[in-house]
């Protein structure tokens, strides 16, 4: 099994709660591997307010952040 940090898990199908389907173990966000299946899913609400940085400390551009702008940065908001 080959997992290493990167940013793409939560992109896999096989990704789901923290978990890997594929290789039944705990991962996070930040892993990726060489199993790896892109979800073909298509979003038109990645801006800065989904942003789970947003108004925080860890936001890159906390000065010029706005709804309906994105950056590189975006991450998405946990939900359980």
């Amino acid at each position: 099994m080959s997992i290493r940090l990167g940013n793409s898990c939560v992109n896999c199908k096989k990704f789901e709660n923290d978990f890997c389907m594929k290789h039944d173990t705990s991962v996070s966000d930040r892993h990726t591997c060489d199993s790896f299946t892109m979800k073909n899913r298509f979003l038109d609400k990645e801006n800065c307010t989904t942003c789970s940085r947003y108004m925080s400390p860890t936001c890159a551009h906390p000065k010029k952040a706005a709804p309906d702008m994105l950056c590189s940065y975006w991450a998405p908001q946990v939900t359980a």
